[in-house]
Order: structure tokens, then C-alpha cells, then sequence
């Protein structure tokens, strides 16, 4: 048990569409990730995704739906099955709850590595 500093860990990289896992809950990562740019569309078939905006703005598109904003201290949770795709004009920064393994595409082939910081 000890506390983690979001903000302290959010430092420790520069990089975009790159999650780093700073916690376990359960059988789920809690993880860190910067967003800037547009993310592609996917879809994870077994679990729901979930977004929440530490700082900044990020827009969750919804394929053949409507676009959300979602502002800092806002989360957003895509049920299992629906392709969605964030994207950021500016720099975001994002915490993410996943199941562990569950790859950030959807897909493991074109997934980031998750790496713990």
C-alpha cells in the first residue's frame, strides 16, 4: 500500500498514446497516458473502456454516432463492443482502468506495451 502521485508519475514521460501502468486494482491496470492527435478507431469486445481527463480536453468519437468532449474531472466509459476512437487537440492526460492484458487497440497486434512506472 502507498499513494501514488498522478501528477508526479504524468512527468516521468513525454510521449503520446503510450499508457504506463502505475497501479493494480483487482484484476485490473490503472494506468497513465498522455492523448494529442487522433487515436484510430477500434473496439475491445469484452470489456468496456474507460476515460478519465485528468487535465485537459478530449473528444470520444463514436463510429456512425455522435462526437462527446469530455473536459478535465469528466470520464467517459465506451461499452464493450462499440468502436470508438479518442483524439486530443491539445495534449491530455488521461487515467485509464483496463483489465490486465487487455491490449489499448483492442487488438494485440497493434497494441502499445504497457509498461509500469
Amino acid at each position: 500500500m502507498k499513494t501514488i502521485n498522478l501528477a508526479e508519475k504524468l512527468a516521468l514521460f513525454d510521449s503520446h498514446w503510450d499508457p504506463k501502468v502505475v497501479a493494480d486494482y483487482n484484476d485490473n491496470e490503472i494506468m497513465v497516458v498522455k492523448f494529442q492527435g487522433a487515436f484510430p478507431f477500434h473496439l475491445h469486445e469484452d470489456t468496456d473502456d474507460f476515460f478519465l481527463v485528468l487535465e485537459g480536453e478530449m473528444v470520444m468519437d463514436i463510429e456512425g454516432g455522435a462526437a462527446h468532449p469530455v473536459r478535465t474531472g469528466e470520464l467517459f466509459v465506451v461499452p464493450k463492443g462499440v468502436t470508438h476512437r479518442p483524439r486530443a487537440e491539445h495534449e491530455c492526460k488521461v487515467l485509464l482502468i483496463e483489465p490486465k492484458g487487455e491490449p489499448n487497440s483492442g487488438d494485440p497486434a497493434t497494441a502499445a506495451a504497457k509498461n509500469r512506472i
